[in-house]
């Protein structure tokens, strides 16, 4: 499992760094500013989460199953999250309506906000 945390935190990592680098220098030429903010917030969480990743994989977990339920929910989180940010920055673009998209940002986000809590609770099982 650590192998597989470590294997998605460097890919978030660098699909951030070269979605940054697309932001920073393609994208002003065709959407928005306002635009260009939404798709920086989706890949700076996407830096986060993949950094918090290759942190957590150096975490002794009280079971495999804290470990497997944090994984999963922090990397379902960043691509619904994220994933669904970057289609709603890139809409002007896009040749087909990517509305139906917009709900699923919050609940990328209350996957993240899961996953930290379920982290919670496991390194205050460690403690014990």
């Amino acid at each position: 499992m650590e192998n597989k945390m470590q294997l998605m935190g460097s890919l978030f990592m660098v699909i951030s760094v070269v979605l940054g680098a697309l932001a920073s220098h393609a994208l002003e030429r065709i959407i928005s500013m306002e635009a260009i903010r939404s798709f920086e917030v989706g890949v700076r969480y996407m830096l986060y989460h993949g950094l918090a990743l290759l942190i957590l994989s150096m975490i002794n977990y009280p079971s495999k199953v804290h470990q497997k339920r944090v994984f999963f929910l922090i990397v379902l989180g960043v691509l619904l999250f994220s994933g669904s940010i970057f289609l709603l920055s890139l809409k002007a673009v896009i040749p087909f309506s990517v509305q139906f998209v917009g709900p699923v940002t919050p609940v990328g986000g209350i996957c993240l906000i899961i996953a930290w809590l379920l982290n919670i609770q496991a390194i205050r099982s460690i403690k014990k």
